[in-house]
């Protein structure tokens, strides 16, 4: 077996095959970011051996038309954190930096901790959408914070006392904006009016698009994974950041291994006499953010989860490790959630984790 690292760039890719055993290189070879080198892609590596993992940088922008070609040709591909990447080049014995060079620490990285370690690349077009409209929701509502922060300063100057009567997030409302616009109206003209109004009615316009791109991840969720969106703790935004970062809960084999992209599996963190595990502090941070919103928004709400997090401070652990613990009892629900959109026919049997310490989060 070989396994055939990528270093991903826009317009070309550098491939290292190494051998599956010893990490020797079979092969390297500098493609086209086309459909067309993606071709030669595929010829270069059917000549080496029948048998071989494609190791690819996790950088989906990059890499995603080269990643979508080789599923689509029926070849197994899985995805390489750039920070184990970075890892494996500092201890590398190869010495600088070049493309065939971060192509090898990619194959490097697959081949040392075992391709079964990684999670499988898996093309779900919808989960992808939801997560551009996500991301560029996100983009908008930052454009907006820095435009109400320029704004304020201007009504500074213009109007202080109507400055000062504005609370903190106000300006996120259409009413308040909509009133807003109507004072400045009144005031004598000047260059600095004329940049208020200004930003003042891009704000306007950035609330009503950020609404109507919430309303289209609403419907769009609706159809992806309705049974998440339902989940107490869960809302639009949260289930959005969710299945867009899974990006296809399918590609992983268990939901530990889901756990551990999510940063949610603990990882062992004894000495001694001294027996414990701590939180993961790697992972997807996305991802775990959105987790850890549920396990906080249950925390306060859920009965439930109330009494197991009481139950977990009675046997000793502390605040944050009681959390850590619901936190990876939630990526297990999550997971066998995500899992569900898969079609029947395709997926394989999943086997329940009945214990009585593991609330049940319906």
């Amino acid at each position: 077996m070989i396994v055939i690292g990528a270093d991903t760039h826009k317009r070309n890719h550098t491939l290292v095959a190494l051998d599956g055993q010893t990490a020797a290189v079979r092969g390297e070879l500098q493609i086209a970011a086309s459909d067309t080198g993606a071709l030669e892609a595929l010829r270069f590596a059917s000549r080496l051996d029948e048998e071989r993992v494609w190791a690819i940088e996790d950088c989906r922008h990059v890499s995603a038309r080269l990643e979508a070609a080789l599923l689509a040709a029926g070849e197994r591909v899985i995805r390489v954190p750039a920070g184990m990447t970075d890892q494996a080049r500092k201890v590398s014995r190869v010495a600088g930096k070049s493309d065939p060079i971060d192509a090898r620490a990619v194959a490097l990285v697959a081949v040392r901790d075992g391709v079964e370690s990684f999670p499988q690349a898996f093309c779900d077009e919808q989960a992808m959408e939801i997560r551009l409209l996500c991301d560029y929701r996100d983009q908008l509502i930052n454009e907006r914070t820095r435009m109400i922060c320029r704004l304020r300063w201007h009504l500074v100057t213009l109007a202080p006392e109507l400055e000062a009567g504005l609370a903190q997030a106000s300006l996120k409302g259409p009413r308040v904006c909509a009133t807003l616009t109507r004072r400045l109206a009144r005031l004598p003209r000047s260059p600095r009016l004329r940049v208020a109004r200004a930003l003042l009615k891009r704000i306007t316009e950035i609330g009503r698009e950020e609404r109507e791109l919430l309303a289209e991840l609403a419907s769009l969720i609706d159809t992806h994974a309705p049974q998440l969106a339902a989940q107490p703790g869960c809302g639009t935004v949260t289930a959005a950041i969710i299945i867009g970062h899974t990006a296809g809960a399918q590609r992983f084999p268990t939901d530990g291994h889901f756990a551990r992209h999510a940063g949610t599996a603990p990882i062992p963190a004894s000495s001694g006499n001294t027996q414990r595990h701590r939180l993961h502090r790697g992972g997807d941070r996305q991802l775990n953010r959105a987790i850890h919103i549920i396990a906080m928004s249950r925390a306060r709400t859920d009965p439930a989860t109330r009494a197991y997090l009481h139950r977990k401070h009675t046997e000793g652990k502390t605040k944050l490790e009681a959390i850590r613990c619901l936190k990876r009892h939630l990526a297990r629900r999550i997971y066998h959630l995500l899992y569900t959109t898969q079609t029947p026919t395709t997926r394989p049997a999943l086997t329940d984790h009945p214990n009585p310490e593991i609330p049940t989060f319906t």
